[in-house]
């Protein structure tokens, strides 16, 4: 029988590790404002590091804060939360972080790329523990503010005090997430779950799914106004269902037409062929490719990933899907 997940909520988690502690967060972006902000109204002892006086900077102050440069921030801190973007981690920890690191300062993730895939070792006698909300940023700061919160993922990578759980699950706690739900795991499992998900699916694999039906109908000759409001505009609807309700929920919802020719012909079209290719898809991120090849596209400059962007900004669906979205809005009840 298969171990259940072990889910920790509100009753399992308490802040009293972090009380007294200095947290330096480092950026504030997305995530680093949904943090920092939690935290600071969780009671607990934040400070902003930033790599330049810029807008976040200016920012950070307007929200309360009162922000530092990154070595300054990092000095005396007691734990080193990294919530710039994966790739410039390993250079700010370089460069930044490790000759100012206190000794035996934890060091938090909120994904694991750096840890799992070596691009950061951290020091032997640091814990080294993340928290992976499942929720963009905005959300995770929402969600808190209203009395709520977004589930997240905890993991332990290395516990040298013998507390790092306890430590990591009252971060998450100062954020809202054990409100929730907390779902441990490990390093390996949410970085690599986390890719394979992105690319086969959540933004790869749907986004071709969308493209490639817009494209059908208006080479069978349909509307593009048409074509973009079947093949892409209502996806939002089904997945707020799914989202809400399940799958099965979803399905109870929709005609009867719609579920034959949905489940008899989506199996025809997500054969053998397509999920061969999903589990090379897979393998390559489990095996560390991937995750070579996106740090010599990144060190290159992106010129891969620049181009496909420009391409899909200038593409036809694109294009009918701008002139339509405010149509679309148009009619959203006011919140």
């Amino acid at each position: 029988m298969r171990k259940l997940a072990k889910i920790y909520a509100e009753k399992d988690a308490d802040l009293s590790p972090l009380f007294g502690k200095k947290l330096a967060i480092l950026g504030y972006g997305s995530q680093g404002r949904a943090w920092a902000l939690n935290l600071k109204d969780s009671g607990l002892n934040v400070t902003v590091g930033l790599e330049r006086k810029g807008s976040s900077w200016e920012k950070a102050k307007a929200d309360g804060l009162s922000p530092a440069t990154t070595e300054e921030a990092v000095k005396d801190a007691d734990a080193i939360i990294f919530l710039v973007p994966d790739m410039v981690q390993r250079t700010i920890y370089l460069e930044k972080v490790k000759p100012n690191l206190k000794n035996g300062a934890d060091m938090v993730f909120a994904h694991g790329f750096n840890i799992h895939y070596r691009l950061i070792e951290p020091p032997k006698n640091s814990d080294v523990y993340m928290i992976a909300p499942k929720g963009p940023g905005p959300t995770v700061r929402d969600y808190f503010v209203h009395g709520g919160g977004v589930p997240a993922l905890v993991a332990v990578h290395q516990d040298v005090s013998g507390i790092a759980l306890k430590k990591a699950l009252a971060m998450a706690k100062g954020i809202g997430a054990t409100r929730a739900g907390v779902i441990e795991t490990t390093f390996k499992e949410e970085t690599e779950t986390d890719l394979i998900g992105e690319q086969t699916v959540l933004v790869g694999g749907i986004t071709e799914l969308l493209r490639a039906a817009f494209n059908n109908l208006v080479d069978l000759g349909y509307q593009p106004e048409v074509s973009y409001f079947e093949a892409i505009n209502e996806m939002k609807m089904i997945v707020d269902l799914i989202y809400e309700k399940g799958l099965n929920g979803m399905m109870s919802a929709v005609s009867d037409t719609a579920k034959y020719g949905g489940i008899t012909v989506g199996r025809k079209l997500i054969d053998e062929t397509v999920r061969k290719k999903m589990r090379e898809a897979a393998e390559r991120v489990r095996n560390g490719s991937f995750a070579n090849e996106w740090i010599e596209e990144y060190n290159r400059g992106m010129p891969t990933l620049r181009k496909a962007l420009e391409e899909l900004k200038k593409s036809k669906e694109e294009q009918v899907g701008s002139s339509l979205r405010e149509l679309a809005l148009r009619g959203k009840p006011k919140s």
